[in-house]
């Protein structure tokens, strides 16, 4: 199984939902970035700001996990919003201010703009990034299926 490697832009109050219920949702509860997701892959999530929309800023990485079954599925949260979501096996972790690891990073290098990528709300890293980024959130690697 190839694995993919994904950063998310969520808010941080949405990121501890997610964490609580074992799901992500991307891209204000659409199919399409959770589908280019399968099982195994990893996903970090950068917030921004604290609280979507008016939160404090926070520009860092809030979130690790590994993709469960890559099952994309429908959830009601109310009559009015039913986005989607895909099961991950969040890691315990801690916040990592983006710019203390900048300097570590590769994809940061590979665009002209780096800010017009995290407003797509999901891109795709290699793996060497999701790993610098997963060590300096103080997450081991035992139990995500990837080898150093």
């Amino acid at each position: 199984m190839n694995k993919r490697y994904w950063i998310g832009i969520v808010s941080e109050e949405h990121v501890r939902l997610g964490e609580k219920g074992g799901f992500a949702q991307l891209c204000h509860g659409k199919c399409a970035p959770l589908k280019k997701m399968k099982e195994g892959d990893g996903l970090i999530y950068y917030s921004t700001k604290t609280k979507y929309p008016d939160g404090y800023p926070l520009q860092s990485f809030t979130a690790i996990g590994t993709v469960k079954t890559g099952d994309v599925y429908r959830y009601e949260m109310s009559p009015e919003f039913i986005p989607y979501r895909i099961d991950i096996e969040y890691q315990p972790c801690q916040n990592v201010k983006y710019s203390s690891i900048k300097p570590m990073l590769k994809f940061p290098k590979e665009y002209d703009n780096i800010g017009l990528v995290f407003r797509r709300g999901q891109f795709e890293i290699k793996q060497e990034d999701f790993i610098t980024i997963a060590t300096a959130m103080g997450v081991t690697f035992h139990g995500m299926g990837i080898q150093i």
